[in-house]
C-alpha cells in the first residue's frame, strides 16, 4: 500500500499495491494490521456499507455524534464518485476546510476518514458501486448532517441540482452548526 497524508489532518490517501498479469488484476482491499499501521491507533470496523446509487446522486455530508462517531474507511468498486470531506473538529487548525477526491474502479484509491469529519458524495456513473466500513454501528440517534450546498463550506461539487433524499435537502447550516467535536 503506499499511502498519502492530505491537507487535512488525520485524512489518508491510500493506493493499493496492484498486481496485473494476462489473467487481470488482485489487490487487498482491506488488511487489518497494514491498516492499523497505517493510521496510529488498532481499529475495529463494526459495520461494512454498500451503495449503490445512479449518476447525479448525492449522499452527505454525514457524520454521528460521540459517543457514536465513525471514522471510515471509503472505496468505490464500480463506477466513480466525487468524495468529499469537511473537517468539523473545532480545535483543528482546518476546522470548516474540505478536501474533495475523485475515487472510482480504475484508481483505486481508498480513502481514510477519522472521526469528526462530515462526509459525502457524488456519483459520477450510473451504477456506481461504493463501500465504506465503519468503526461503529449506524445509530440514528446520533446521526447528524450538514447542508450539502452551504455557502460558508462553499464546497465545488461541480453540480446544481443533484439526486438527494429529503434529509439531504435538509441538512443543517454550517452557521448555525455546534460541533459536537471539541
Amino acid at each position: 500500500m503506499v499511502e498519502k497524508e492530505i491537507a487535512l489532518e488525520g485524512l489518508i490517501l491510500i493506493k493499493p499495491k496492484i498486481f496485473t498479469d494476462h489473467r487481470g488484476d488482485f489487490f487487498e482491499s482491506y488488511n487489518t494490521n497494514r491498516i492499523n499501521k497505517l493510521i496510529g491507533v488498532k481499529t475495529i470496523f463494526f459495520q461494512d456499507n454498500i451503495s449503490v446509487s445512479k449518476k447525479n446522486v448525492l449522499r452527505g455530508l454525514h457524520f454521528q455524534r460521540p459517543p457514536m462517531a465513525q471514522a471510515k474507511l471509503i472505496q468505490v468498486f464500480k463506477g466513480s464518485i466525487l468524495d468529499v470531506v469537511v473537517d468539523i473538529r473545532l480545535n483543528s487548525p482546518t476546522y470548516g476546510q474540505y478536501y474533495k477526491v475523485e475515487l472510482n474502479d480504475q484508481n483505486r484509491l481508498q480513502l481514510w476518514i477519522p472521526e469528526g469529519f462530515a462526509h459525502g458524495f457524488f456519483t459520477l456513473e450510473d451504477n456506481t458501486i461504493f463501500s465504506y466500513k465503519c468503526t461503529s454501528a449506524y445509530s440514528k440517534n446520533h446521526e447528524m448532517n450538514l447542508l450539502w450546498n452551504d455557502p460558508l463550506l462553499n464546497i465545488d461539487w461541480g453540480i446544481t441540482s443533484p439526486l438527494l433524499s429529503d434529509k439531504d435537502k435538509l441538512g443543517q447550516p454550517f452557521e448555525n452548526f455546534d460541533s459536537p467535536f471539541k
